[in-house]
């Protein structure tokens, strides 16, 4: 999940995003005294730095690319660039620290742009960078067109599962929408490959050692970068951390019923203000949302952009909002316009989706502009990537068969976030299935020790998980239990935050299991 990303998305797109033609990575590595053959031309370049483009962007902030190969099988056939920026250390650099804000489908460029001043107390030694990832932003962004409006039928609680072959092809329309909306980077998206491009950007930036701080899905790509480059790994830190064993469906139930959770708390929080659109008793609160989200799928409102804004959407602003406490009166505001003026431009804030579609591209078309980066980027590639990071491909008469099964056990875990979260596990049918390196290899990493960061609260990447990939790294890993809301700790926890930066900035870990507390214990 992304990291307390508050930018556009529409549900509607969220949660049909996928690949088709993924191809099955090898897992050929460089070798410690240098890269193998093909790949020397990656490993022989430096980043050439220059004033990031845009008017948002800050003067401090520089800009590059990277080049990659578009196949790492065969990299004499196409390239990609990737879009790198970062903030100058202060004083006397000793390297990088490079970010990863989740997703996956965040952009790094943007996100470090529009939140880097939670970052500069690590200028006090690094360079810090961030990039778009294959297939995000700059780098070569995929699309999925308008595929997600007909794949939300499929999970719709009126759809006809007595036609099993109309569901599927549903599912296979929105697939081949993907495809031909994604361009050639489409089947060699997903973390095997981004990890690699990781190991590329380190050498570019002159470092021979990664040193790493990823959030939530970002954690995912840490871990398989420690797993396939254990001896380049330096000073790296997971917040937020990933599943890499779990099966999509049980994610998907997971993250239902932690955005649940998350709601619940809210509208807690909510009902304790005379101001709040929901009233002021919590569990008539609750119903009143699931009230809304029903009434608006039935007859959606128009919004600015010309479309309706529908249940789902609503849900999909609620999930954006409850990240991080920070952002809740803020999206009690956005909901209050939504149910008294029936604007829901306040919580389109929230969303990050939209209705243009890329330019077709072909290998090597260098970055993007961002201004043609399709605003369902986001959406596109977290599908995209998790489709091609897990394994699993049920056949369609199983597909079919559990539909109905899964339905009720999605709207069990959360009758606001469901059905959304459902479309996004369906949403892999068809494509062919993802790498299996990630469950099956990536364990017991030969690599200095990595602080790996769980948040009590968290909405997305459950605590548990944190406990379950500390002890499938094995004695490399190091928890710090973070007993705060909202997702990952770095940013909402002054605790956190000094500890990944004492151990990015001098080495000093805590102790293994050793937990901060609520910052709001201290007021």
């Amino acid at each position: 999940m992304l990291a307390k990303l508050s930018t556009r998305p529409s549900i509607r797109r969220c949660a049909v995003t996928g690949t088709a033609g993924l191809a099955l990575l090898g897992t050929a590595l460089p070798a410690a005294d240098g890269p193998p053959p093909g790949l020397t031309r990656f490993y022989d370049q430096k980043v050439t730095w220059s004033a990031c483009e845009g008017m948002d962007m800050p003067k401090d902030l520089q800009c590059g690319k990277v080049t990659v190969p578009l196949d790492y099988t065969k990299p004499g056939q196409g390239t990609l660039d990737v879009a790198v920026a970062r903030y100058r250390a202060t004083g006397t650099s000793r390297g990088s620290v490079l970010l990863n804000f989740g997703g996956p489908g965040g952009q790094g460029v943007a996100q470090l742009a529009m939140g880097g001043k939670d970052f500069m107390g690590l200028t006090n030694g690094y360079d810090v960078v961030s990039f778009d990832p294959r297939g995000v932003g700059r780098s070569s962004p995929v699309s999925c067109g308008n595929a997600s409006d007909s794949a939300l039928d499929t999970t719709d609680g009126n759809a006809d599962v007595t036609d099993p072959e109309a569901v599927l092809e549903e599912l296979r329309t929105a697939a081949a929408e993907c495809t031909e909306h994604s361009g050639p980077v489409l089947p060699h998206i997903g973390t095997v490959n981004a990890a690699r491009d990781l190991d590329v950007i380190r050498d570019a930036l002159g470092d021979d050692k990664l040193n790493y701080l990823g959030f939530s899905y970002g954690s995912r790509l840490g871990a398989v970068y420690a797993a396939q480059h254990p001896d380049k790994v330096g000073r790296m830190v997971l917040d937020g951390v990933d599943t890499l064993t779990e099966p999509l469906s049980d994610q998907g139930v997971a993250s239902a019923r932690g955005q649940q959770t998350a709601l619940e708390n809210f509208l807690t929080w909510c009902t304790e203000d005379i101001a709040c659109p929901f009233g002021r008793d919590p569990r008539e609160a609750r119903k009143h949302v699931v009230q809304v989200v029903e009434s608006l799928d039935k007859d959606p409102l128009p919004n600015d952009f010309g479309e309706a804004f529908s249940g789902q959407d609503f849900a999909g602003a609620l999930g954006q909002g409850l990240y991080s406490r920070e952002l809740w009166p803020s999206l009690q505001r956005a909901v209050g316009r939504l149910l008294e003026d029936g604007d829901p431009s306040g919580l389109e804030a929230f969303l990050s989706g939209g209705f243009t579609l890329p330019p077709k591209r072909g290998p090597h078309a260098g970055l993007t502009d961002p201004a043609d980066v399709p605003l369902d980027n986001l959406p596109a590639a977290l599908m995209a990537v998790n489709c091609a990071d897990d394994p699993d491909r049920p056949a369609a008469a199983q597909v079919t068969e559990d539909l109905g099964r899964l339905r009720a056990r999605y709207e069990e875990a959360s009758p606001v976030f469901g059905r959304y979260r459902l479309t996004q596990v369906l949403m892999c049918y068809g494509r062919p299935k993802g790498t299996d390196y990630i469950r099956d290899d990536v364990k017991d990493v030969d690599t200095p020790r990595i602080l790996l960061v769980g948040t009590r609260g968290d909405p997305a990447t459950p605590y548990r998980w944190t406990v379950e990939t500390a002890r499938r790294l094995g004695s490399s890993a190091v928890v710090l239990d973070n007993r705060g809301e909202g997702h990952t700790g770095y940013g909402s926890s002054k605790c956190v935050h000094g500890k990944v930066d004492a151990f990015l900035l001098y080495g000093t870990l805590p102790p293994d299991g050793s937990s901060c507390g609520s910052d709001r214990d201290d007021e």
